[in-house]
């Protein structure tokens, strides 16, 4: 039998694929599913910084003071604030429900998610879900520049802050999930290590605003991601593999147990997929892990562990195709097709 564990995050996994966030992953019965398919773990739906700030806000115009001073070493005294404000918004403490009822169901690990911009009072809701039983914590990093006064040294600091922030509080691992628009990538990744990351999710698919041409109204669509777009994760976690201490998840792209393949091969832990179970169901997850066993099978392996970071740029016979010659030798070839 072809081995298929792997290690993410510090965690036993007893897959390289695992269903990342989404509305199948926000319920119970979806979660269990997930897991009956083969997840080798799975990552809830994120809570929003802006919902926890306006929790904290509601709670304090409800009380008419400030909140009760507490001791930050007692995560379950903010939670009993956050009880208090069932009636009114009830996403971050149904979520920590959600989170306890995916641990006590499910045998593998449940990874938490906080979306958010920069830090704040609100990540003290942070160390709520590892009390609420979360494995590791997701730390999705969703950030658009677009006042032109902001200089890419504050947003990388910004960044680097945020990740600091949210380690202090919590004991579990942590993964820092962030966008490839970054002047310097590679740097980037660098001192989000130093300030806490236990792993790096690559990428966060940013979704693209339309407009109606008829309406002439700017327009959000839900589109979802074909097998190209992992061309983008490949290249960076083939490129980080082997230079920084950190799981590496590659995102944007997984549809086929040969997605996951390649994302072992650059040096991937763990392959995450969304669009491919959103469109064909939890259930495609066996076909896909049947589509891995059958490629390492078919070559001989006995082992996922055998194949991670094998085309890494440390190790490929070319490491020209990670860098700038891979750009010259595309475009050379595509001058000689025929039109």
């Amino acid at each position: 039998m072809v081995d298929l564990h792997t290690r993410y995050l510090g965690l036993d996994l007893r897959s390289p694929l695992v269903a990342s966030a989404s509305p199948l992953t926000g319920t119970l019965e979806g979660l269990r599913r997930l897991e009956a398919a083969g997840a080798g773990a799975v990552v809830l739906p994120s809570v929003f910084q802006e919902q926890l700030t306006e929790e904290a806000r509601t709670l304090e115009t409800i009380a008419g003071r400030q909140p009760e001073p507490r001791d930050p070493r007692d995560p379950r005294a903010s939670r009993r604030s956050l009880a208090a404000l069932r009636s009114y918004n009830t996403g971050p403490e149904g979520y920590l429900t959600l989170v306890e009822q995916a641990r006590a169901a499910l045998s593998i690990p449940v990874i938490a998610s906080l979306n958010a911009v920069d830090a704040g009072a609100w990540v003290e809701y942070a160390p709520l879900l590892e009390d609420a039983g979360a494995h590791a914590l997701e730390l999705n990093v969703y950030f658009v520049a677009t006042h032109l006064g902001l200089p890419g040294s504050e947003v990388e600091t910004r960044c680097r802050t945020l990740v600091r922030t949210v380690r202090d509080q919590i004991g579990i691992p942590l993964a820092v999930k962030l966008s490839p628009f970054f002047s310097a990538l590679g740097n980037m990744a660098m001192h989000l290590v130093d300030a806490g990351a236990d792993g790096l999710v690559l990428f966060n698919r940013f979704y693209q605003p339309d407009i109606d041409p008829e309406t002439l109204q700017v327009t959000s669509t839900l589109t979802l991601s074909t097998s190209q777009e992992l061309r983008l994760p490949l290249r960076w976690i083939g490129i980080l593999h082997g230079q920084l201490p950190v799981s590496l998840a590659a995102s944007s792209g997984v549809h086929t147990g040969l997605d996951a393949v390649k994302a072992v091969l650059v040096g991937a832990d763990v392959a995450m997929t969304t669009s491919a179970l959103l469109r064909n169901g939890p259930e495609h997850l066996a076909v896909m892990e049947g589509e891995l066993r059958g490629w390492l099978q078919r070559h001989n392996y006995g082992s996922v562990a055998e194949i991670r970071g094998r085309a890494s740029r440390r190790t490929a016979r070319d490491s020209a195709v990670f860098e700038r010659a891979n750009y010259i030798r595309t475009l050379t070839t595509a001058a000689h097709l025929p039109s």
